[in-house]
């Protein structure tokens, strides 16, 4: 009798804390992007306040296939990046 009250006790237990990984990780995903996005935003607003463009400090918290950002980037050209002095 008692070894089945106890393992009744040690399922619960074990779903129980897969619940609480699971709810703490959901959770933890959510808040990093409300501050990625909180922080984009105040980026973009530096830049306004400063005269950078906009869609740049956008583009560079964007992926790889964002077409508006690729877009962007084919119309202002490549810019070298070279560490050669001149």
């Amino acid at each position: 009798m008692n070894e089945t009250k106890k393992s009744n006790y040690d399922g619960i237990t074990f779903i129980v804390s897969v619940a609480l990984v699971a709810i703490t990780a959901i959770v933890s995903i959510a808040y990093y992007n409300i501050q990625d996005r909180k922080l984009m935003a105040q980026n973009i607003e530096t830049a306004i306040n400063k005269g950078v463009d906009p869609l740049s400090v956008r583009c560079s918290y964007a992926s790889g296939s964002d077409t508006v950002c690729v877009a962007y980037a084919a119309s202002h050209g490549s810019q070298s990046f070279s560490t050669t002095k001149k």
